[in-house]
Order: structure tokens, then sequence, then C-alpha cells
């Protein structure tokens, strides 16, 4: 052994001090051995992780652990779900034999004796809260908010959710509904956020559209009076008769749910909370689409839409209808429209005259129709009566008679 080593040798009274400090410090670090005991509230370090419980050093002795079930408020698969090793952790002390060194803590014990606070607390302020969907079960789901927490799935969303398997993992943005401590139940809505945020974002649209507004919408309902559009978090209502320049019997013709449409903003209604909007308004109106082939002289198909007193409306293209005055419509006098057309019927007809600005066009049915032959006139048989003998002409007997023959007895006397 060299000089130097000797040197720092410790010498038994040396020794004897250093096992004296480090047992008074053991012992001020155990101060609390005593006084530990079940039901005690500890804080604690996690040191170790494994699957089915967590090892805390709380300053004891020795370490204690916690089981799985003591983690939290809500099955885990793992401690690793709820702990992680160097995390400062709040315990309580469920059991402690220190024969056996084995000591006994709950996690879940403390958290859920805050959790009854602190959910009380958000309660009474309605204020939101964020927590993880822990589980997926019959008629909604599992949430870990420090208790075992319960959206029913008529609470989850605005709208009808059929399957929720997706939903396991999600975070989740909460009011809490309802607190019982006795019956440990808590139930949270996810809905009542969602509404609070419709509600004001429907304040915020309709405080800031404008009529004749021009915006985009998908398509939410269709309906037998028309169909609701999505613009920004409210529905308006797109009349049937605002969906297109033509006539629309039912609105699955045009558009189907889910369609992005353009639409034009006709009314706003704050107090109601209604908004009629138009789609028809922002396309190019039926006289604008006017072809070439339509202008005066032009025969074109049309419909009968309408038929009237003095006439029938004929629709020539998509919303453009004109009127044929009843003395256009055949060569014949006829004493009504319904005398030679009806309703629904598919016709020829001539452009008589047209003004898109007045939106007027005059139309003829007759004058796509050649004309009749006119009937052949009667010969009316002739009569005369002879002053002398009371000659009556017959029918194609010639009365260009010689005075010969007409008075030739009576000239023989003069003979």
């Amino acid at each position: 052994m060299s000089e130097e080593t000797k040197m720092h040798e410790n010498t038994p009274e040396e020794n004897t001090e250093a096992n004296a400090e480090q047992t008074a410090e053991a012992e001020a670090g155990y101060a609390n051995i005593t006084a530990l005991k079940k039901g005690d509230t500890v804080q604690g370090k996690v040191v170790k992780v494994d699957n089915d419980q967590a090892f805390v050093d709380i300053g004891y002795k020795y370490d204690g652990i916690i089981p799985l079930r003591e983690l939290s408020s809500i099955p885990l698969e793992n401690a690793a779900a709820a702990v992680e090793v160097g995390q400062e952790v709040e315990l309580k002390v469920v059991t402690i034999d220190d024969e056996k060194e084995k000591l006994v803590l709950s996690k879940r014990a403390v958290d859920s004796e805050k959790a009854w606070d602190e959910l009380q607390a958000k309660l009474d302020s309605q204020e939101t809260i964020e927590a993880a969907v822990a589980d997926v079960v019959k008629g909604g789901l599992v949430v870990d908010v420090g208790l075992r927490g319960f959206v029913p799935a008529s609470m989850v969303e605005r709208h009808y959710v059929e399957d929720f398997s997706d939903y396991k993992g999600r975070t989740l943005r909460l009011k809490v509904k309802e607190l019982d401590r006795e019956k440990n139940k808590v139930i949270l809505s996810q809905k009542d956020v969602l509404d609070e945020e419709f509600e004001a974002n429907k304040q915020r649209i309709l405080n800031s559209i404008e009529v004749g507004q021009e915006i985009e919408g998908a398509v939410q309902r269709l309906t037998p009076f028309g169909v609701f559009v999505d613009i920004g978090g409210i529905d308006g209502l797109v009349h049937i008769s605002e969906m297109a320049w033509h006539h629309v019997e039912q609105a699955s013709e045009l558009v189907k749910e889910g369609d992005i449409v353009k639409v034009q903003v006709l009314k706003v209604d704050p107090e109601n909370e209604r908004i009629s909007l138009s789609m028809k308004a922002v396309q190019p109106g039926p006289w604008e689409q006017l072809g070439d082939h339509i202008q005066p002289g032009a025969i074109v198909p049309g419909t009968v839409k309408r038929l009237v007193s003095f006439g029938a409306f004929v629709e020539i293209a998509p919303g453009v209808e004109g009127l044929v005055h009843i003395s256009q419509i055949a060569h014949r006098h006829i004493g009504t429209p319904h005398e030679v057309l009806e309703e629904g019927q598919e016709i020829n007809v001539k452009i008589l005259d047209l003004n898109p600005a007045e939106k007027r066009v005059s139309l003829s049915i007759k004058e796509t129709e050649e004309a009749p032959a006119a009937p052949p006139k009667s010969e009316k048989p002739r009569k005369e009566k002879d002053s002398a003998n009371d000659y009556v002409a017959q029918p194609n007997q010639s009365l260009s008679l010689t005075l010969g023959e007409r008075f030739g007895d009576k000239l023989s006397k003069f003979k």
C-alpha cells in the first residue's frame, strides 16, 4: 500500500463518524416512517413502470407500488398509459406492511377527490373542458376526467352518429351536464359546446350577410318546397321557384345533398333567423340565353303551358313563354283555344315578334301550316217568267230564243 493511499484511509473513529452521518441523513429522510399510515396523502416520483404496476419513490425506506387498477378510474391496458418514469405524482396510501415491505399506493383515489371539486366548479361556471375518449361502450363514450365520465350518444355531436368505433382516442371538448357523487355519476356533453358555437356563428352570419350578396354553399336537405343550403354554419332556404328560370317539379331534378351551389341572398330575417336564397338569380336569365335560332320569322318547337280565353302561352325555351293569340291558332274561326289545343301539347310555332328587353314574344301556330284550299262556290238555279205565255225556264235550258220561236203563231196572222 502506498503512502498516498495510507494517507487517505479513514481511521476507525472517522468511519464511525461517517456511518453516524449517513444514519442521521437516512433518519432525516425517513422522518415520517412512524407517521405513515393508511389514508395518508404523499408525494412521489415514478421510478419504474411495468405492464400491471408502477413503482414510486416517496422517500420511504422502500418503494411503493401503484397497481394498474389504482392508476386511473378508467380501465387501462397497461401502466404506461397513465404514468411514466420521472413523473411526479400525488398518491394516497392504500395499505402499508413494513414486515413484508409492502406499500400499496393509489393515484386514482387522489385524482378522484380533486376531480369532484374541479368538475363541480366547471358545472357551476359552464366552462369547457377537454378529455380523451377511453372507451366506446353501449349507448355512448367513456372519458377520463379524473373520474369515469360518460358522454351519451345523443350528446356527442349535433348530428346523428351511427358508429362510434373510430372515436376511441379522440379528444372531445365537453361541458359537465350532471354530477352525482353518491352514485359516482358524471355525465358530459360535447353537443352543448357545438350548439353554443353554432349559435354564435349563426348570429355572426346573420349580422354580416347582406341582401344581394353572392356566396357558395353546400346543399344540406331536399324538401318538397325547395332545398336548404349551408352558407357557412347556417342554413338558408332556396325555394323551388328560385332554383331555376324554368319550372322545376322536384328539387332532385337539379341537385343532390352535398352539392356545392352558388346562391344570391334575397332576404335576411335576423329576428326569426331565416335567410332566403336564390340559385336562379346568379344564373343568366332565359331571355339572355336565347340562341340565334330564336329570331323573328323562325319556326321553333314549343310546349303549350297555359290556355286562356284570348290565346295560348307556349314555352319556346326554358323560362321563355310567348303568346299565341287566338286569331293565330288556326286558319278557321275558333271560339276558344281549348277546341284545338291542350296544356302540355308539343307544337311548332312561328316567331312573329321578339322583344327581349320587355320579355315579350308573339307567336303563331297557323303560319306554320299551309292554308287549306277555299271550298268551291255552289251554283244557284235561275228562273224567268215569260210575260206572254208564263214560260218558266228550267235548269240548264237555254233562254236565248228567237222572236219566231216565241211568237211565231201570232205573227202568222199578219201574213
